[in-house]
């Protein structure tokens, strides 16, 4: 079968990829309250469920993945990466107890790894730096996707008769063979790019640079470390969100309908956070053309704009005002994808750019996904010492724990505060490391 070579199409298919990560992710988080009561887990295991069983393994394998992608078949290790990723999934719906679904979401952890490193590799080989940032906010539009598919699946799959139990382990099963049919489809069809092709001149080769040499330059950049707090500081808030914001409104309101929450959560996280991932990029690209600070400050102020309205989200009255103010919140938390990947891929050496997605994720998700939703459900319990936690029966939870909830969840968004101050410490150090990067990755294509 003959590969097509289109970068739009690979971009696409790379995207579709990212779009089933995320898929796999906030599933958990969706029927978090259903796993809780089904299998009896605390809030404190469920935050090391989606925080910390599935970021260590996910950042820690990550590097030596990403080393290994700098090196062999990307799109082949891509493929295997979902395949594995989507067969633990599966097996998460078979989970009886809180061990073995732990062991599953490690197993997803393991998979994902083998993801976004070689996609970003392979997105920075075939759009040059001027387009990178919104080919990678392109990318990134794999989250916001993925997540609205998360809800809509969700909703689609959920038993039609009231008071029917909530089929998770069907959802879980039924997720994780449609990944592993695309893994097959997505090798079959994309074809390996040429490494450092967007910076090569015609019948060039690009300069190898030892690794040993790479990671040492790519560590002393400051603008890529600031970068990397940076957006870890804004994802530990909004990873937290997304892993109990569920919980959260049907303690506020027990009596909204879930299937109508569901679907509303999933055209919310369609438009607003589809809305300023792609325009929050598009936004950088051309600004950035000008002034590469606005690399920084475009997500410094979208941090600041983010904070009230996530902290303000857990103050309101109703469930319809959590979600109008989750459109804004959404809308600012995707804004600073696109420039801050495209910091990560520009800044590192041509050869190295896949494990400097590796570095920057293992920074990221150690931080944001593995403290996000363990501190939130840690807090969580703290507060609630005294509150009824779910019943196996049916949802009843008292006042004490609602304010509980909020509580917690108002003092994870003070995460947005540190967020702005090193994307402000982004914007001081970028101009500087930008030129020597280019320079740099110039003086290879020409050697």
């Amino acid at each position: 079968m003959k590969k097509p070579n289109n970068r739009t199409f690979i971009l696409v298919m790379l995207t579709m990829v990212y779009g089933f990560n995320f898929v796999d992710r906030q599933i958990v988080g969706i029927l978090g309250p259903f796993i809780q009561n089904d299998l009896n887990i605390s809030d404190t295991q469920f935050g090391l469920l989606v925080g910390f069983a599935f970021a260590a393994l996910y950042t820690i394998m990550g590097i030596p993945i990403a080393i290994i992608a700098d090196k062999v078949n990307r799109v082949s290790l891509i493929s295997i990466s979902l395949a594995v990723w989507s067969g633990f999934t599966a097996l998460t719906g078979t989970a009886q107890n809180f061990v073995q679904i732990l062991l599953a979401r490690v197993g997803v952890g393991i998979g994902e790894a083998g993801g976004s490193p070689p996609s970003h590799s392979i997105i920075s080989d075939v759009y040059p730096k001027e387009e990178r940032a919104g080919a990678l906010g392109v990318y990134s539009l794999g989250i916001p996707l993925g997540i609205m598919s998360a809800y809509f699946v969700t909703a689609a799959l959920l038993g039609l008769g009231k008071g029917e139990t909530v089929p998770w382990r069907r959802i879980f099963i039924i997720l994780g063979l449609i990944g592993v049919g695309f893994a097959l489809i997505l090798k079959l069809l994309i074809k390996e790019p040429p490494r450092g092709a967007a910076e090569l001149q015609k019948g060039k080769q690009a300069v190898k640079i030892p690794l040993k040499e790479a990671v040492p330059l790519l560590l002393k950049i400051p603008s890529w470390w600031w970068m990397a707090l940076g957006i870890a500081s804004g994802s530990f808030a909004a990873y937290a969100f997304s892993g109990f914001q569920t919980k959260f409104l049907i303690a506020l309101d027990p009596s909204y309908d879930f299937q109508k929450l569901v679907m509303w959560l999933g055209v919310i996280n369609g438009i607003a956070y589809t809305s300023g991932t792609f325009y929050g990029a598009r936004l950088v690209d051309k600004l950035g053309k000008k002034d590469v600070r606005a690399y920084g400050w475009a997500p410094f102020a979208a941090m600041m704009l983010a904070f009230p309205f996530a902290a303000g989200s857990f103050w309101v009255g109703s469930v319809n005002a959590h979600l109008l103010m989750t459109v804004g919140t959404l809308f600012c938390l995707g804004i600073y994808l696109g420039p801050s990947f495209a910091i990560a891929q520009t800044l590192a050496p041509t050869h190295i750019r896949a494990t400097s997605t590796a570095l920057f994720f293992f920074v990221l998700n150690m931080i944001a996904m593995g403290g996000g939703p363990f501190t939130a459900g840690l807090l969580m319990d703290m507060f609630a010492v005294n509150a009824d936690n779910l019943p196996k029966e049916e949802f009843v939870i008292t006042r004490e724990y609602y304010e509980a909830v909020r509580l917690a969840m108002t003092l994870i968004c003070l995460a947005f505060i540190a967020a702005m101050v090193c994307f402000f410490m982004v914007t001081r150090y970028l101009p500087k490391d930008w030129a020597e990067a280019e320079k740099r990755n110039e003086a290879d294509a020409q050697a």
